[in-house]
């Protein structure tokens, strides 16, 4: 077992690795900015280090500071969280080099899934479903493009290799505009992610998006969690989770988790991990893995009750998993809010004091936060502050509770995105579920 784990990461998340490793009697060391020396896993960790001003660069992303902040401590295992480090391959290469435990994968699995060509090129080759596709990275021979192109049919999406987050992506709808949206995307590609790599895909008009969880050792045990919905979405960003995805029979949900298990083997993946799914007409659809910790997480644990950071650690210990594939039950419906520091309509980060604090309660209410009253949310950061989570034995129970637990929550002397969550919970077409990906942007009026 690790002894001593690292955590270089920050907030609920950070809260969320200190609270399992202390179930598995690891101590933990927190690394924090100058801005975060109230936050509360810093404040009851074995062990914290200061690593650098506010600006993300000069402290969560200063590889140096984190690594030698595991050396000055003595540390084992260093468990990035998601986020700031946790998919840089070098990242995790430098801290094996260092002597230390990356707790996640290879980082040879982190830099072919960060390239979207090769993961692409992967998950064919391990049989999980993709999108018709250019099959590989874009030249400059007009003609060829074209070509693929319309093999494709129209409309078709360019994206970056690099990219992520909802970057470095633009939808051509005819021929006339192929050539030039190439040039865009790469243009803008080079300059974001110092990566102008792009391919083709085809553009499905109404997915939704749907992820699958899966867990694999390195003894060769791979399972699958289920699937979760993450199809409410604004800009590519999530803001609503379910698990499970509505209208998905458990016989589909087994065919797609096992071939995402299977791949897992294939490849010698080794930790938790995310493939996540366009789902379309009853196809799913490969769009990307995340070799990482998700922020919805927490909708699978409350479905299957397995801990997720819990197997993180067993896994990167060298432990073999806990449970077979034959273990995991889907028990009952979840459902996440994410809650944001920020103006409700406007969607402007709302940094400050917190002057009250009160999280809700009741049968089936999780809350996943590092806010307390009194603490200040700082300015340089991400705006999420928490997640909201409600377990069911069916979705309506499930969204019944989560109407209640948002009412019942106080966080006073900022804004927050509670009232948007309000507006959403009660909306006739998210409860009926099923929603796409672009449901929630036409609900709030967004191009």
């Amino acid at each position: 077992m690790l002894e001593k784990v690292l955590i270089a990461n920050r907030g609920e998340i950070a809260l969320r690795i200190m609270r399992a490793c202390r179930e598995l009697g690891i101590k933990t060391v927190a690394v924090h900015s100058e801005a975060d020396r109230d936050l509360k896993h810093v404040r009851l960790s074995d062990e914290s280090v200061c690593i650098g001003p506010a600006a993300s660069i000069d402290s969560y992303l200063n590889v140096p500071a984190v690594i030698s902040a595991a050396e000055v401590t003595d540390t084992i295992g260093i468990h990035p969280g998601y986020g700031f480090l946790s998919e840089n391959a070098d990242f995790a290469e430098r801290v094996k080099e260092s002597g230390f435990v990356f707790i996640g994968p290879s980082p040879e699995n982190i830099r072919v899934m960060g390239d979207k060509v090769a993961a692409i090129k992967t998950m064919k080759a391990a049989g999980v479903p993709c999108v018709p596709g250019s099959d590989g990275p874009l030249g400059d021979d007009t003609d060829t493009n074209l070509r693929v192109a319309k093999e494709i049919g129209y409309p078709i999406i360019i994206k970056a290799s690099g990219g992520g987050g909802g970057r470095g992506m633009r939808v051509v709808h005819n021929e006339a505009a192929l050539i030039s949206s190439i040039a865009l995307t790469k243009a803008e590609a080079g300059a974001a992610f110092n990566n102008d790599v792009v391919y083709m895909e085809k553009f499905l008009g109404n997915p939704r998006h749907i992820e699958v969880q899966v867990l694999s050792d390195e003894h060769g045990n791979a399972i699958h969690l289920g699937e979760r919905d993450c199809s409410m979405q604004r800009r590519h960003q999530k803001v609503i989770e379910e698990a499970p995805a509505p209208g998905i029979s458990d016989e589909l949900r087994n065919k797609i988790g096992m071939q995402c298990a299977n791949a897992c083997l294939e490849f010698n993946y080794r930790g938790a991990g995310t493939f996540e799914f366009l789902y379309e007409d009853g196809e799913f659809y490969f769009i990307e893995m995340n070799t990482r910790i998700q922020v919805e997480h927490p909708v699978t644990e409350m479905v299957t009750g397995v801990d997720i950071v819990r197997q993180q650690l067993l896994i990167a210990s060298g432990e073999p998993l806990e449970y077979k594939q034959s273990d995991i039950k889907i028990h009952g419906h979840a459902i996440e809010c994410r809650l944001n520091a920020e103006h409700p309509d406007t969607f402007m980060p709302s940094p400050g004091m917190i002057n009250n604090y009160h999280p809700p309660g009741g049968p089936g209410v999780r809350v996943d936060t590092h806010i307390y009253k009194g603490y200040s949310v700082p300015p340089y950061y991400d705006s999420m502050i928490g997640k909201l989570i409600t377990h069911g034995n069916t979705r309506d129970i499930a969204m019944a509770r989560m109407r209640g637990a948002l009412s019942e929550v106080v966080i006073d002397g900022i804004n927050t995105n509670i009232p948007l969550h309000q507006r959403l919970c009660s909306d006739a077409g998210f409860v009926a579920g099923g929603v796409n990906i672009h449901y929630l942007e036409k609900l709030l009026g967004i191009s």
